[in-house]
């Protein structure tokens, strides 16, 4: 069940990553946390068109997002 302490963390999370996809010439942006705790994104610039964006999503933001927050189910590009 996705609550404002969840979104919270969620959000904070994505701050600690966004720096990295920015130095690559993307960036991101938290879209929704679904009921079933499901967390969409959006990824912009080189992040949204690099071919390895998908790795980037789950071997990066999801496992970011995971460390503080692992009841999350998956986290989804709208993009894709």
């Amino acid at each position: 069940m996705n609550t404002p302490e969840i979104t919270k963390k969620i959000s904070a999370a994505i701050e600690m990553v966004r720096p990295f996809l920015q130095n690559d010439g993307g960036d991101i942006s938290l879209v929704e946390v679904t009921d079933d705790l499901t967390v969409r994104v959006e990824l912009h610039g080189a992040c949204g068109t690099c071919p390895y964006s998908l790795m980037t999503l789950k071997n990066g933001v999801e496992q970011a997002i995971r460390r503080d927050v692992p009841e999350i189910k998956e986290v989804v590009n709208i993009n894709q």
